[in-house]
């Protein structure tokens, strides 16, 4: 099985390459940019998701979309982008026409509406 790994650090590769064993390919892209490319070149099975992304340096989304919600402050319009990264990369790889499956890392538990509107967007 190939996995595809988005994250803006290495803690999901390494830990996976450690404990999922043989029979797994594991790719890793450090943001939406080089995940789209990354499905563009190759079959992927699934895509493995991070949700943040405080540590990328390209973020997807527009931020002019949210600039209102945040009074134009550039700051808090670049920590919604990081937060909801995995979110806007999702969005761009079904836009994209992938229908890789995608796994989420995050405790959508201690927030219900989130995940509702996860679920609205990407079904």
């Amino acid at each position: 099985m190939k996995v595809l790994i988005v994250e803006d650090g290495h803690e999901y590769s390494e830990t996976m390459a450690r404990y999922l064993g043989n029979g797994f390919t594991l790719g890793r892209a450090g943001d939406g940019v080089d995940a789209l490319d990354m499905l563009r070149a190759e079959h992927w099975d699934v895509v493995f998701m991070d949700m943040r992304f405080d540590r990328a340096h390209r973020l997807l989304g527009e931020e002019g979309a949210v600039r209102n919600r945040f009074g134009g402050d550039p700051e808090r319009i670049r920590r919604f982008l990081e937060r909801h990264q995995g979110t806007y990369i999702a969005d761009a790889i079904r836009a994209a026409g992938y229908g890789t499956p995608i796994l989420f890392s995050y405790d959508f538990g201690r927030e219900p509406g989130r995940w509702e509107h996860l679920s609205d967007r990407l079904g």
